[in-house]
């Protein structure tokens, strides 16, 4: 088991890391980035570098207003993909923004990013999002690689305390983190109205789509949608009662 060690971004931030090789050590890996006891955790999932100026502008009240305040009330810990992007750079803006403390713990594959201080950035990788508080190294060369690993940190992080994962937005590797939700049996609130593959699922709980893939998760039951245009309080009151269970 390697050993924990900070990463130092550029705007004076810094995160605990930690490498992992094998799904047999994320507890242990956890416990040394100082998780000790389970929590009830959020696992974000969706939009990355598709998400366009305009819609990063329409999603971000949700993230300011409903997803950070809801995560630092319930003392929960948050789950994300890690990388400065879409929804999870939404999700550290929030969290700073906000001023919140809770943990936001990026799990990404080691050869798909750039870590702070590094002296190249290979071709296709991306940076980190720099207000997160922890990052998991898991291995993978491929964007996606690292979608199994999340659902199972989440997984190790809450034990027997609830969990949910949100989609906003997303494409095909939101798709496969939802999946790997739906096989560790977590219920996945899906974001109408926020574009793309939400949509598409939004759509398909709805009995209104033809997409397979779309059609066999809506009928896993663990799927529940709502609209962003339903208001922040009937959002915050939905993920609120999955994880107070």
């Amino acid at each position: 088991m390697e050993k924990p060690f900070k990463l130092t971004f550029s705007n004076g931030l810094t995160a605990s890391a930690l490498r992992v090789h094998h799904s047999t050590e994320l507890f242990v890996a956890l416990c040394n980035l100082g998780f000790y006891h389970p929590n009830p955790t959020l696992v974000l999932v969706g939009g990355t570098g598709q998400v366009g100026n305009a819609d990063m502008a329409r999603l971000r009240p949700f993230f300011i207003e409903v997803l950070a305040p809801l995560a630092e009330i319930l003392g929960a810990s948050v789950v994300d993909g890690g990388t400065d992007s879409g929804v999870m750079r939404l999700m550290g803006e929030a969290r700073a923004k906000t001023g919140a403390t809770f943990p936001l713990i990026g799990v990404v594959a080691e050869e798909t990013v750039i870590c702070p201080g590094a002296p190249h950035a290979c071709p296709g990788t991306a940076p980190l999002e720099p207000h997160h508080t922890h990052f998991v190294i898991v291995p993978g060369c491929d964007w996606g690689d690292e979608s199994p690993w999340i659902a199972r940190v989440a997984s190790v992080l809450a034990n027997r305390r609830p969990s949910v994962t949100v989609l906003v937005n997303g494409g095909e590797i939101a798709l496969a983190e939802v999946s790997q939700s739906v096989k560790a049996c977590r219920t996945v609130v899906v974001v109408s109205g926020s574009g793309r593959m939400a949509d598409t699922l939004a759509a398909a709980l709805r009995g209104e789509t033809a997409d397979g893939r779309a059609k066999a998760l809506a009928a896993s039951g663990l799927l529940r949608t709502i609209d962003m245009t339903e208001g922040s309080d009937a959002l915050a009151k939905m993920l609120e009662e999955i994880l107070s269970v």
